[in-house]
């Protein structure tokens, strides 16, 4: 259980996401995501200067990767600080904010700038030697889709991990279609009164598209509208199986951040004060091959075993369920109302940049919690490779 760890109310922003090929699919990611950072701090009339370490996540590899905490520093404004390169799938995003608070726990820095950005358009394709292949061929390999398309511990592909969870659990396609519109309904919350949830914390993105002309990026992009008629049109991705490409998420391009710093500090930087948020404990997991969709249940017992509380403790629950199963599943081995967490938006719904999608949740159930007058936010999601990560914070 962590104690030092505070994150300020407002200290955190992200942008809205893109669909893949779509208006952040030329940029490159880390530039994008360290000049919109840039510009929000310029807009809080922060100084660059008052951080000390960058933790930088992000898991599709963009032009000067190699550089890429620091790059991001120096484009910032924040030039004369270090930092890490963090890429853990998808749950990337959480991992950053718990390895910024463990740097705040053990004293190495006292306030800590979190930044995590991806772009799975127009992804890399890299070339790997091949000297033993015949006429020397090289082996490519296309970052996104030919990871999307198979793990090679199981040779699986993502939704077929999934459907391996949906088979065990007795899941049918009627149950999947039922949670994917009650998720874009919820979706719907965040847009009421001219999208007064998502003002809460979105930040534009701006988009260079040329030396004299600019634009600005306000609203998600790909939100695709659902209804249950269209879903039970939409047939299974696998044969046999129980999940239409409207009961999954989409690859998205998109940046968030948040800063993670000493009681002292958040106090200092709050837009109120009198809401303290503190990093209580992180989980993680790791599945039997084959069952990614299931990891975020071990992951989400562990956090709270280590918080010392029980899931009734928890005021709000935001998940990454890039597949309906995800929740379908957690619901069930948790013992909880399905329709009751994912409030005001999840990723199935407005898409995956991995980097940033956890970070995106996150700032989201702090919202939430706010608006309930404070508790325990606990979010859980899967990654690649069948694991799973999550993190409880105690708002108010």
């Amino acid at each position: 259980m962590l104690s030092k760890a505070f994150i300020p109310y407002k200290g955190y922003y992200s942008t809205p996401f893109c669909r893949w090929q779509g208006a952040m699919a030329n940029e490159n990611s880390i530039v994008l995501g360290a000049k919109t950072a840039a510009r929000w701090m310029a807009e809080k009339k922060w100084e660059p200067g008052i951080f000390d370490y960058l933790v930088f996540g992000n898991t599709i590899s963009q032009l000067h990767q190699f550089y890429s905490a620091p790059y991001a520093a120096a484009l910032m404004g924040c030039g004369g600080i270090p930092g890490i390169a963090v890429s853990q799938a998808c749950t990337t995003g959480t991992t950053c904010i718990f390895q910024a608070a463990t740097f705040i726990e053990t004293g190495m820095a006292s306030n800590t700038f979190v930044l995590t950005t991806d772009r799975t358009s127009n992804g890399p394709h890299t070339i790997w030697p091949n000297p033993n292949g015949p006429g020397g061929e090289v082996i490519s390999e296309n970052w996104l889709m030919d990871n999307f398309n198979a793990d090679p511990n199981v040779g699986l592909r993502m939704v077929e991990t999934a459907e391996n969870v949906a088979k065990e659990e007795g899941i049918t396609k009627e149950e999947c279609d039922r949670l994917a519109l009650r998720r874009y309904e919820q979706y719907q919350m965040a847009l009421a009164d001219d999208r007064a949830f998502q003002k809460r914390y979105m930040f534009a993105a701006e988009i260079q598209l040329s030396r004299k002309k600019s634009i600005l990026v306000e609203e998600d992009e790909g939100i695709m509208p659902t209804t249950a008629e269209g879903l039970a049109k939409l047939k299974p991705l696998v044969p046999g199986g129980v999940l239409s490409f409207g009961a999954q998420t989409h690859p998205a391009d998109g940046n968030a951040s948040m800063v993670v710093t000493t009681k002292e500090n958040a106090e200092r930087l709050s837009a109120d004060a009198s809401i303290p948020i503190q990093v209580i404990a992180y989980g993680f997991a790791r599945e039997k091959k084959g069952y990614m969709a299931a990891a975020p249940v071990p992951a989400a017992r562990m956090a709270l075993g280590k918080a010392g509380l029980s899931l009734g403790d928890i005021k709000v629950i935001k998940t990454h369920n890039p597949f309906v199963v995800n929740d379908i599943n957690f619901a069930r081995k948790m013992e909880i109302d399905v329709d009751g967490f994912n409030n005001y938006g999840s990723s199935v719904v407005y898409g995956h940049p991995q980097g940033s999608t956890a970070t995106r949740l996150i700032m989201e159930g702090i919202e939430e919690a706010v608006m309930q007058g404070g508790g325990y936010l606990l979010w859980t999601g899967c990654a690649a490779g069948d694991c799973g990560a999550s993190l409880i914070l105690k708002i108010g």
